[in-house]
């Protein structure tokens, strides 16, 4: 994640499934950005969710650092970032529902009560759901462009990954780090490019 903060200048999104990993993320690309002052990391909970939302979407300009946001729960939906200061969305895990949380626990007994699957039936579903809004955050207007990247091999491991993969909008794969890498660098020199013509 760091890597390509770096190369992107900022423009980072990194969506948690859980408030541990938020923690354990955000510590870790604070301590790699600590001494650099061209980059910032904001942090869900450290700031209310109002300002932590317009200095991302103020990224670079102005003459500012560029940021990268690590948050979870209610930064999933609802939260446009349209343009340069948003080209890459990284998803921790699939979001699948917590199976600690009672609500869920009783749609999944009612479902298998009934002879049906609780995770095909229940789980699948609603991450798909999740996991389209998370990647959504990414595309907001015809013009946008960037990556996403979910750091869970369930998605390509799992046969409940093809369905997952389904419900997201049409992307190209990127099979190897080399080829992740180069389209990081094509972005940025898109953005580059856009940003002299103007």
């Amino acid at each position: 994640m760091a890597r390509s903060v770096d190369v992107l200048g900022g423009a980072t999104l990194v969506l948690t499934t859980t408030l541990r990993a938020l923690r354990s993320i955000a510590q870790g690309l604070q301590l790699h950005f600590e001494s650099r002052d061209d980059i910032e990391v904001l942090v869900q909970g450290e700031a209310p969710k109002r300002r932590l939302m317009d200095r991302f979407r103020e990224g670079r300009s102005q003459g500012g650092a560029g940021c990268v946001l690590v948050a979870s729960a209610s930064f999933w939906e609802g939260f446009d970032v349209p343009g340069d200061a948003l080209q890459l969305v990284v998803i921790d895990k699939l979001p699948f529902p917590p199976p600690g949380d009672p609500l869920v626990e009783a749609r999944l007994a009612r479902l298998e009560a009934l002879g049906r699957s609780g995770f095909s039936d229940y789980s699948v579903p609603e991450a798909a759901i999740a996991l389209k809004q998370g990647a959504g955050r990414l595309i907001r207007r015809e013009s946008d462009q960037g990556l996403l990247v979910v750091c869970d091999t369930r998605l390509v491991t799992m046969g409940y990954g093809r369905r997952l993969l389904t419900a997201l909008p049409p992307m190209a794969h990127l099979e190897t780090e080399e080829a992740y890498l180069e389209q990081l660098r094509m972005l940025q020199a898109a953005t580059r490019a856009s940003t002299t013509a103007w």
